[in-house]
This record gives structure tokens, sequence and C-alpha cells, in this order.
């Protein structure tokens, strides 16, 4: 209608929380885009949200009706107050939401209606006890995320989204920074659905380039306009906790140009006086040179160090790590000899597996936690990153003109014709490295050091490396333990290995001096001195057979739901063969499509629409989606030389 509620025109608070009620405000904006004055009547009704986001019941609580006069090409605000009794709190355990329906009626008939999501919840970050919602303290166990869906490349997609985060969530992740750009509003939906807190981030880069072609040559003129429309957008998600107004920007170091910082601060708080602002700060004088004044928590990215020196220079100032860690590995893949230096782990174009090995700027995961546990007043960290991501390959990302980058012989060779011929060595790796899954969904060792201290409560204990190591037999390969237990006894075919216990700020059990031998490798864990969690692994046989097994066996038949299939290669008793990487062939039969094929092989540079790809390290995976409408099941085949072949019915429902 001509008349309407604004784009992006209504804003939801609520500014008294508790047990009994809630007072909820409500501010509309009504546009008037006719020719003559329109008189209207607008009023708001509250419902409550089921899980699948629609509104359930009769209205909770409806607002008095205003009447207001709208000028031609004008835009009226308006102001609604609602008492609500026993709210259902939105948090991260049961993000309980509700909508506000409001309805502009006009010469006695409704000419627009317009629904705005939002929850009821309480957010305060303090300088000596970390983040509070809803009055109880929430460590931030986040993860950065990328805005691209690995092989799906970066047009959002739902269910991919939501797969992503129901593999966080598992680890035990409660918090996602959408780094560095303002996310897809579908994301913040599902954040909101599932219990997730959110920074929402608005770029990395001011007035000082990073980049020839970057935002640097746009902010002057669009940062403003940019960033209020990110805030209106955004702002009713309870998810969103804090807005972060740049990541890693030059500008943190230059004290003339903090008055940018000040500047994006102040239009944030216009826009949205409920929530804090903050910034990711690489360097350490950011949080001394006055720059920490500009922003209302602060953000170091990988600098635990600096905790303690920053608490006595800023004793009123809530603090975390904005990005933390940057670990780098490869599924499966793990240097022998052995060595824990933060530098090495270099297989080719592979890193080793043990997470100790990250650039010259990062850490291994340990380091972090140790930070934080001697700092108890951090709110809590953001890991880069939690998935791995299209592009910056480190630590493979500059020119590899130096043989030493190359781990084999042959390698070696091959470096040396490419340089002959081409004056450099052209870098395989297609993507990063850095995430606690890769590329295709994966789990990484990594996820487990996580899951250990962000699940607490779960019993769990995992091994690695895996035991497949026939050409080492009797060679030293050190094994780690990552549980949530507190001590444990590690067996190699039923012969105690010892036993260990975590000592003050120790994050991992290892066994540095294990001898391989060929049987089952099994750990006991203990919490409290009760037995915790078991886990063991078994020398496979030969890769025999692929076994198939999508996420979900049902999908959509609307064009757009997706089954994530993961392909494993499997000895005769169905043990993942965790070195195999055999050519795979996927098709498929009825009404859908294999979208793409990956395996988390960052060096991999096949086409994610092949239907043709190699599994790594056992493993493989192909997305596949129903045609819009379809009816009848979906039959994915996987084969390859030498192994029977597998295959998985996928059934689309109706919409």
């Amino acid at each position: 209608s001509p008349v309407h509620v604004e784009p992006w025109g209504t804003f939801v608070i609520t500014p008294e929380v508790s047990a009994e009620s809630a007072t909820i405000d409500i501010k509309t904006r009504i546009a008037n885009h006719s020719t003559g004055t329109a008189r209207v009547r607008v009023a708001t009704q509250i419902f409550k949200l089921s899980a699948n986001g629609q509104p359930e019941g009769a209205a909770l609580a409806t607002s008095s009706a205003a009447t207001l006069t709208v000028a031609p090409g004008a835009t009226t605000p308006n102001a609604a107050k609602i008492k609500l009794t026993r709210p259902q709190l939105w948090d991260i355990r049961h993000p309980e939401r509700y909508t506000a329906v409001t309805l502009i009626q006009q010469n006695g008939k409704f000419v627009d209606r317009c629904e705005t999501p939002f929850g009821i919840r309480t957010m305060e970050f303090t300088a000596t006890d970390g983040f509070h919602l809803n009055g109880k303290r929430v460590p931030l166990q986040g993860v950065c995320l990328h805005h691209d869906l690995g092989s799906l490349g970066s047009a959002f997609n739902t269910r991919a989204a939501a797969r992503q985060l129901e593999i966080m969530k598992d680890m035990g992740c409660n918090a996602i920074r959408t780094s560095h750009n303002p996310p897809a509003p579908e994301l913040l939906d599902l954040c909101d659905r599932m219990g997730f807190l959110v920074m929402d981030e608005f770029t990395d880069t001011w007035t000082w380039a990073k980049k020839p072609n970057g935002y640097a040559k746009l902010f002057p003129d669009w940062s403003e306009a940019d960033m209020r429309a990110m805030i209106r957008r955004d702002r009713n998600h309870p998810s969103v906790m804090f807005w972060s107004i740049g990541n890693e920007i030059g500008e943190q170091g230059d004290p003339k140009k903090h008055y940018i910082a000040t500047r994006l601060t102040a239009i944030t708080h216009e826009e949205d006086p409920t929530r804090l602002t903050t910034a990711g700060c690489d360097r350490p004088n950011a949080g001394y040179n006055g720059f920490q004044k500009t922003v209302d928590v602060f953000g170091y990215n990988y600098k635990p160090g600096e905790y303690k020196k920053f608490r006595a220079a800023n004793p009123n100032q809530a603090l975390y790590g904005s990005e933390t860690s940057s670990c780098i590995s490869s599924r499966g893949e793990y240097l022998f000899p052995f060595n824990d230096k933060k530098d090495g782990g270099l297989i080719g174009f592979q890193m080793s597996s043990y997470d100790l090995y990250a650039p010259g700027w990062a850490m291994p995961p340990d380091w972090e936690f140790k930070g934080q546990d001697e700092n108890p007043f951090v709110c809590g960290e953001f890991v880069w990153t939690g998935f791995d991501y299209i592009g910056e390959p480190t630590p493979f990302n500059d020119d590899l003109t130096i043989l030493t980058n190359y781990h084999t012989p042959e390698e070696k060779a091959k470096a040396e014709e490419e340089i002959k011929a081409l004056g450099k060595i052209k870098v395989p790796s297609r993507s990063s490295y850095f995430g606690i899954v890769d590329l295709a969904g994966f789990k990484k060792d990594r996820f487990y050091i996580y899951q250990a201290r962000w699940r607490p409560e779960l019993p769990m204990a995992h091994i690695l490396p895996h035991w497949n190591w026939q050409d080492r037999v009797g060679e030293i390969t050190p094994v780690h333990v990552y549980t949530s237990g507190d001590e444990a006894e590690l067996f190699l075919n039923g012969k105690s290995l010892g036993h260990k216990k975590k000592g003050k700020l120790e994050y991992r059990l290892r066994w540095d001096d294990v001898k391989y031998a060929p049987g089952e490798l099994k750990v006991v864990t203990y919490k409290n001195g009760k037995e915790w969690a078991t886990s063991s692994m078994k020398t496979t046989g030969t890769a025999a057979k692929l076994l198939l097994k999508p996420d979900r066996a049902t999908i959509s038949a609307d064009g757009r739901d997706l089954s994530f299939v993961t392909v494993t290669v499997a000895d005769q008793d169905g043990q993942m063969v965790p070195r195999s990487k055999p050519k795979l062939k996927f098709s498929i039969e009825g009404p859908g499509e294999i979208v793409s094929t990956d395996n988390g092989d960052a060096s991999d540079l096949t086409s994610f629409h092949s239907t043709e790809r190699a599994a790594f390290n056992g493993l493989a995976l192909a997305i596949v989606r129903a045609n819009a409408g379809a009816t009848g099941p979906i039959t994915l085949h996987v084969t390859s030389e030498g192994l029977s072949a597998g295959e998985v019915v996928i059934t689309p429902a109706a919409q």
C-alpha cells in the first residue's frame, strides 16, 4: 500500500525485564507514498512464535490504537508500549521468540501488516566478570565465519548455513562473528532460532586501503549510510549482542584518525541505544593509545598476553578475544618425525593435524585457553575460524619459490621444473587451513579440543593421530588425547602406556614416546576420580567398499533444500580407512541433482561441480538437491574401481 510501515521502520526493545513481566517498547515509522494526506490508525499485537517461526495462538497483548496524520511524501513516527506478563526469555539454550504484528488501518480498511520477530532478554558486558545474559555469566565460546558455504560458493542457502550452525552447536559454540561484513539476514534468523549470540560486523576497511579496489574507496561517502542501514535491518534480532565497527583497521594506530571510530560509535548509539560497540584490534597499542575509549567493549586479535596489562590500564572496560588462535591443519594429515614448533608441520601443501602449528601472529588453541583462564574477567573468544573458507590459504598464499617449503624429493623436483618454466611456483591451494571443520564440513581433530573445553559436562575423549601407519612399525608416533575428563590411561593392544593427569593450564594429554604397532589404541578417561569416557581406534584393513550417509534422508521438494551425503571409504568391517584417496564417480537417478562435490582437501583444484573427485583421507561429500515439485525417490550412486559401490535414497517431501 502507498501507506505502510517504512522498510526496517520498526524497532522493538525491552527496557524492563523480570520473571514477572516485561515492558515492550515499539517504535514504528509510517510512510505515506500517496499524493494526499493519510489519516490512519496504528496498533500492534504481540504473539508467541513457534519453533518454526510462525505466530501461534491468540494475541498475548495489544497496544492502544493510535491515530496519525501523515503528510504526502512524509514519514511519521509512532510509539507504543505493551506490558507482557511472565515472559519467556530468549537465551542460548531456550531461544524463545515473539513477534510484534503492526496493523495499519485507513478509511476502515487494513492497508498494511508488518511482522517484527524479537526476543526478550538482557545483556551486559562487565569488566570484572565477563558477559552476562539474563543476569547469568555466559562465556563467549565463539567462532568467526566467512560468508561462503564451501563448495556451494557465496550465494546464501538456508539449509547449508543451518548445517554449519548445527556442527558448531555440537562443538559447544554459542557465538558467531560475521567476519568481516554484514551477514545475510537469513543467517541472523537462524541464529535467533538456534540460540547463537552474534557479533554483527560492519567492515574491515576504513580510509586506509588494504586492497586497491576495497571499501576504502567508498568509505568517506557511504560509511554512515551503510552503517545505519545495517543496524536498522538487524537491530530486532535477539541474537545480535553488539556491533563491530571494524576489524584490524589501520587507523587504530593513529590517534589523529580515532575520530572515525568515535563517529561510527555515535551513529551506532543513535540508531540503537540498547547495544554496545566493539572493534577487533590486532595492534597492542590500540589498547592504550586512546583507541580503546572510542568503543564500548574492546576486542584483541591474537593477544592473550595483553589481557592482564589491558585490565591494569583499563579497569572499567570489558575485554574479549575478538579473533583467536588461527591454528592451521589439514584433516587426517600428520607429519613425522613429530615436532611441536609453532612454525612446523608443513607436509607439501598440507598442514599436520597435531594442532600445534600456526602463522607467526597466531597460536595453538591451548595458548588462548591459558590466557583466558589466567584472566577470568575476559568475556571469551571468537576463534579464527569455525569452517575453512574459499581463499586465503595461509601459509601457502605467498609466492613459494623456496624449495625447502616442499616435503618430498618428488615435490622438490616438480618445484624445480615449474620454477624453470614459469619463474615461480603456482600455489595449488584453493581454500584456507584455519577451520576447525574443513571445507566439506568434516571435523578436524581440533574440533574435539574445543568440544572438551566448551562442553565440559559431555563425557568425551578423542585420540589422534589415526592408527594406520604400516610403514612406521616400531617408530615414534606421538599420541594426543582431547577429553573433558581430567586424567586418562592409554592402552596399545591391551598394554598400558601410562596414566596421565592434566596439570594446571594444560588442555591435552600427551604420550610423545609411543612406538607404533598395528592393532588397537584405546584411552580410558576419568573425571573427579571416576571413569568418564572411553575411545578407541583400530588399524584397518584395506579399502573395500563405499558407505553413504545423508545428513537427512528426507528433504523438501522446494528446489532449495539440500541433503549433504558423506561418502566413507571403508574396509570390509565398515571402518573408515584414513589414508585412502581413491577416485570416485558420482551419479544420480530420479528428480534431483548433484549440486556440488568436495572432500575437504584445500589443495584439490577439481571443480566443485565435477561428478568425479578423489576422496581425501577416507571421506568425500556430495550435496544433493531435489527438483522443485519433485515426487519419487532420488538415488545417489558412488563408484570407485576395485571397491564395492555405495548408494543412498533421498526422499523429496511435498512443501
